[in-house]
């Protein structure tokens, strides 16, 4: 009868314990399993901000091929070639929902074909904050306001280093349904100076899908639109129609109303629990295509 007892009462206890045990693993699973297949936006790295509170070191290396023509406001020159940008991103979760971000710096190396000469140097600095505002993790979902401040401390000879600094405030969100993610940013490109730089809108959309940890997936595509004129020239007398997508705000006479569109694809690969790399090609859709005919972004992504 006692043994029977304590047979019993043992029986109950590993119960209990494994019950504890899947009810813990629920619970952290919930909480944690659909971020950890979620991945960061590789396209357009400088404005499409993921929308998770993350401490993490990010190389990006950016291939951005011109168009052979490029077409200005009264006319079209020769263009050709290529530029490379080599950067490094840093971002930093002060607490749970507030991140500090540095998206912009780096090195640039300009190598068109023909019309404009081989230029290199540095590029401007931008960094900021953005605090997750929505983090449900139950329906999946987080929505994460922020801004940037870029800092023109870069070289006049590849672009930089202009006007009075540029404000870009936006909101990133992240639905996931599953092994599917929908992720989106809207923000503006505000100048100090809006003689030296036009203001923008810049969206972007990612839709990506948790095949394999090695393979995720995903289509995107980023836009620009320009809201103002300013009084730059290229060479200081050709009028510009176009902007420069992300990297850089010619401050153009003509683009105001133009809108600039680029689609492309990719994927990542989770290679450890903290260590991601990404790959993305992108192409202009859209017309006037400025000085944007494809890229290939990749980065490697390093969280602790």
């Amino acid at each position: 009868m006692t043994f029977t007892k304590h047979l019993q009462s043992l029986t109950f206890t590993a119960a209990g314990i494994a019950a504890l045990t899947t009810c813990a693993t629920a619970a952290s699973g919930q909480q944690d399993s659909w971020q950890d297949k979620a991945i960061s936006p590789v396209a357009n790295p400088i404005f499409f901000e993921d929308p998770r509170i993350t401490s993490e070191v990010r190389p990006v290396f950016i291939n951005h091929w011109l168009p052979e023509t490029f077409h200005f406001e009264g006319g079209k020159a020769p263009l050709g070639g290529d530029l490379q940008v080599y950067a490094v991103q840093l971002r930093y979760a002060l607490t749970e929902r507030l991140g500090l971000i540095a998206t912009k710096d780096g090195y640039i190396d300009m190598k068109p074909d023909h019309t404009l000469s081989h230029e290199s140097g540095w590029a401007n600095i931008a960094a900021g904050l953005k605090y997750a505002l929505v983090d449900n993790r139950e329906k999946q979902l987080i929505v994460t306001p922020g801004f940037t401040f870029e800092i023109p401390t870069g070289n006049t000879d590849v672009l930089q280093g202009r006007g009075k600094g540029e404000w870009n405030p936006f909101v990133s969100a992240e639905k996931g349904f599953g092994d599917f993610h929908l992720t989106g940013n809207f923000g503006a490109r505000i100048p100090n100076d809006f003689s030296k730089q036009t203001a923008q809108l810049h969206y972007s959309l990612q839709a990506d899908y948790f095949l394999h940890r090695y393979f995720i997936p995903f289509v995107v595509a980023n836009g620009y639109t320009v809201l103002s004129e300013g009084d730059e020239k290229l060479l200081g007398a050709v009028p510009l129609n176009t902007e420069m997508y992300d990297l850089i705000n010619f401050g153009s006479t003509d683009a105001q109303g133009t809108t600039q569109v680029t689609v492309g694809g990719g994927f990542r690969s989770k290679l450890t629990k903290n260590v991601d790399l990404g790959f993305a090609y992108e192409a202009g859709v859209s017309k006037p295509v400025g000085i944007f005919e494809s890229r290939v972004t990749a980065d490697l992504i390093w969280r602790f």
